[in-house]
């Protein structure tokens, strides 16, 4: 990529880990009832790292004296992808939380949409620039 951010290969790598997150995430609700079994989850911070090191942020521009200086997005928190302490834990030692799962899953398709419209918009763009833009 010498250097330069590759829109589309971003988002398929993206698609791709989102697909295999959600992978994990079924299988946790499959074991939700297996004696001992500790949920998954994948660690994004890998994606986030590199999206940090290819983008620089841009500083935001006041354009009128009286307009309140904005802010940059620097860091943002760093979620850990293991399994954090789990606070519910069955008498079969099973640590699943089904209710935390599903908001997990649906985060996950949301995030797997929001790629797919990103794609789509990204396509239409290149589509009109091809046509002349009408």
């Amino acid at each position: 990529m010498d250097g330069k951010l590759n829109l589309f290969s971003v988002i398929a790598k993206r698609m791709d880990w989102l697909g295999q997150r959600q992978n994990v995430l079924a299988d946790n609700i499959a074991n939700s009832d297996t004696p001992n079994f500790v949920p998954q989850d994948l660690d994004d911070s890998q994606f986030l790292d590199v999206l940090r090191r290819r983008l620089t942020p841009v500083d935001p521009q006041r354009t009128h004296g009286t307009h309140l200086p904005g802010t940059a997005f620097r860091d943002g928190p760093a979620r850990p992808g293991d399994q954090k302490q789990p606070y519910e834990t069955s008498p079969s030692g099973n640590a699943v939380v089904i209710e935390e799962q599903l908001m997990k899953v649906a985060k996950t398709q949301g995030d797997y949409q929001t790629m797919t419209n990103l794609y789509r918009k990204h396509m239409d763009m290149f589509r009109m620039a091809l046509r002349g833009g009408s």
